[in-house]
Order: C-alpha cells, then sequence, then structure tokens
C-alpha cells in the first residue's frame, strides 16, 4: 500500500529509489510488524482481561500445567494477525498475486482459529469447533489457495517436487500436486497448534522458520543467486520475504507477552493462521521438504502424537508418558522453562541444517 504509493513518487523524488530494494522493505516489514504488535499488545490484554476472555486450558496436558495456566487470556493470534497484515500491506507490492495468496491463507486459517477459540470461551471447554468439520473447513481453505496458485502462480515450477541435497532431482507431481499442496497446508497448520502448548514454545520455532524462509524466498525469487546456488529461479516468490518478514516482527513482538511466564496464548487464532501461512510459502518457494527440516520440531510434535494415539490404540500401551512431546518432558520432571529452551535449540539447529540445504547441492 505505502509502498505502491512510493513508487508512484519517484520520478519526482530521487531518493525514493532505496524502496525498489527488497531487503530494504522487508527489514522494514519487519520492524513495522513488530512495534504495532508491541503497542497493541498491552492495551489488547488488558481490554482482554477486563472482559473475561480467558478460555480453558487445553485438557491434553499434564494436571499441574492447567491448574497453572488456567485464566491466562488467549486470542493473541490476533495481535500476530494484526501484525502480518499491518507489516505485508505496507510494505509488498499489491501487484503481486504470491502476496494476496498469502494474505488470503493467513486470514482465513485466523478467523477459523478465532471461530474455534470463541467457542471455547463460550462453552467454557477445550473442545471448540468439532475436530472434523475443523479439518473440512482446513481442507476447503487450502483448495482456494491451492487453485488460486495455479490460476496466477508460476505453473512450470509450481507442480514440480525439488529435492534438497541433489542437484537434478525433481519429481513432477502432475495433478498429484493437489492433494501434495493440502497435505503441506493443512499439516503445517495443525503441527504448529499441536506445538503451541507451553509459553512461548511454538513462537520461537515458528519466528526461525519464517525468518529462513524470507531468506529462501528472496534467493529463489532472485536470478544471480537462484542460478549461483543451482536452486529454481521463481519470479516473483521474491515478494514473499515481506509477507515472511511480517511474520518474523510479529512473532518477535508477541513473545514480548508471551515469554514465561505467558501474559496472553496466541490460541488456535494464531497457531492455525501461522502453520497455514508457512505451509503456503513453502509451496510458493519450492521448498516443502526443506520445510520438513527448519519446522522439524513441529514435525517431531505431530508424529509423537501419531505413535501415541496409533500404539495406544493397537496394543493398549502408551510409548509417550503423555503426547504431544513437550508433555512427555514435562511427566518426566523437566521444568517448563527447560523443555521450552531446549526446543528452541533444537529449533535452531534444524534452521541451520535447512538452510545448509541451499548451498549442498
Amino acid at each position: 500500500m505505502l509502498y505502491n504509493f512510493l513508487i508512484s513518487l519517484i520520478d519526482q523524488f530521487s531518493a525514493l529509489n532505496v524502496f525498489r530494494y527488497l531487503t530494504f522493505r522487508t527489514g522494514l516489514s519487519v520492524i513495522s510488524s513488530m512495534i504495532i504488535v508491541f503497542v497493541i499488545g498491552g492495551p489488547f490484554i488488558r481490554f482482554i482481561e477486563s472482559h473475561k476472555i480467558t478460555g480453558p486450558i487445553r485438557d491434553d496436558g499434564p494436571i499441574g500445567h492447567i491448574i497453572k495456566k488456567e485464566g491466562t487470556p488467549t486470542m493473541g493470534g490476533l495481535l500476530i494477525l494484526i501484525g502480518i497484515l499491518f507489516g505485508t500491506l505496507l510494505w509488498a507490492d499489491l501487484n503481486n498475486s504470491y502476496i494476496w495468496v498469502l494474505l488470503m491463507v493467513a486470514t482465513s486459517f485466523g478467523l477459523l482459529g478465532a471461530v474455534d477459540d470463541y467457542l471455547k470461551i463460550k462453552h467454557s471447554n477445550s473442545r471448540g469447533i468439532p475436530a472434523g468439520i475443523k479439518i473440512i473447513f482446513q481442507i476447503a481453505l487450502s483448495l482456494i489457495a491451492i487453485f488460486l496458485l495455479m490460476k496466477f502462480g508460476e505453473n512450470d515450477h509450481l507442480q514440480n517436487l525439488y529435492f534438497p541435497f541433489f542437484k537434478n532431482l525433481t519429481l513432477h507431481l502432475g495433478l498429484f500436486f493437489i492433494p501434495f499442496a493440502l497435505f503441506i497446508i493443512v499439516g503445517s497448520s495443525n503441527a504448529v497448534n499441536l506445538t503451541d502448548g507451553l509459553d512461548g514454545l511454538a513462537t520461537v520455532p515458528v519466528m526461525l522458520v519464517a525468518l529462513s524462509f524470507t531468506l529462501i524466498c528472496y534467493v529463489v525469487g532472485n536470478t544471480v543467486f537462484s542460478e549461483y546456488l543451482q536452486i529454481p529461479y521463481i519470479a516473483d516468490v521474491g515478494e514473499a520475504s515481506i509477507f515472511c518478514g511480517s511474520i518474523v516482527g510479529s512473532c518477535l513482538g508477541f513473545l514480548w507477552y508471551n515469554a514465561p511466564p505467558a501474559k496472553i496464548f496466541m490460541g488456535d487464532t494464531g497457531s492455525l493462521s501461522l502453520g497455514g501461512s508457512l505451509g503456503a510459502v513453502s509451496i510458493i518457494s519450492k521448498h516443502e521438504i526443506v520445510l520438513g527440516i527448519i519446522g522439524g520440531l513441529f514435525v517431531l510434535e505431530t508424529v509423537s502424537v501419531i505413535i501415541q494415539v496409533i500404539s495406544y490404540k493397537l496394543t493398549g500401551k502408551r510409548v509417550f508418558m503423555m503426547a504431544p512431546l513437550h508433555h512427555h518432558f514435562e511427566k518426566k520432571g523437566w521444568a517448563e522453562s527447560t523443555v521450552v529452551i531446549r526446543f528452541w535449540i533444537i529449533s535452531i539447529i534444524l534452521a541451520l541444517i535447512g538452510l545448509a540445504t541451499l548451498k549442498l547441492r
């Protein structure tokens, strides 16, 4: 919005040429989104507390965890969503179709999460939208995004699957691209949701994934760097760096209030929106497998739940003391801060490994 206005004035003010630089605008998106979340965060929390908008804690955690967290304001994901929209609309090129698809995913999944959070608050339980109905909505919203990408995206690359660590290993998915992309967006959305169980646990890994994809999108959309690193060049994808930068800034501002002990939780409003957005970004940049590496913590959390459910149904025994995985370590006696920080360290390592795939080909 502001970018498009400033660009129109370049002929009159040559100094505005600086806004043509994607790196400069990405930096501004990080700063802008962080500031807006930080500024409105305090009043937002006070408003929620005064109106007693405090949803029940999910009942999939240890009893002590549930008691300790009870009464903490939720729906903090609205702060993150506002930050993402603010930073992206302000500094991105709004003529770029990828930007609108990403904003559609972030907003629609955020609204779905907000309805879920609202129902939990209204009915004073942790059920919210029935799981089956929620999945149906996630699939429907994802399909809309996928068809928009197929209509407006770079189809020469969109239906290809590129493998990290290999120069010329490519799999053309054809129509199988649709269920594959569906799995990525819906799976990523739910994986972040499962991870969001401790103060700051999901926020920092999301920030690290978004930061990594800020770089990946920039490289993919740059002819010089993509040729040097021998990765596919996809026109206009670089603009998605600004969207990713807005996620980084929003999460950084939100972390001020979400750090242990959290003053507010992101709720499904934040986790579904962030997870779906990261999945969509990986599809646009054609680094879906790399998302699984960089976001490996989310994969581990999800797999732990799958293993636990399958094991219990088949044998009647549990593999973990409690799932998702972070609750297993809580039950083993780890302090919450210990679990969170160690999981952050794992996320940093995975992010570095994922970024290394850009060069190791």
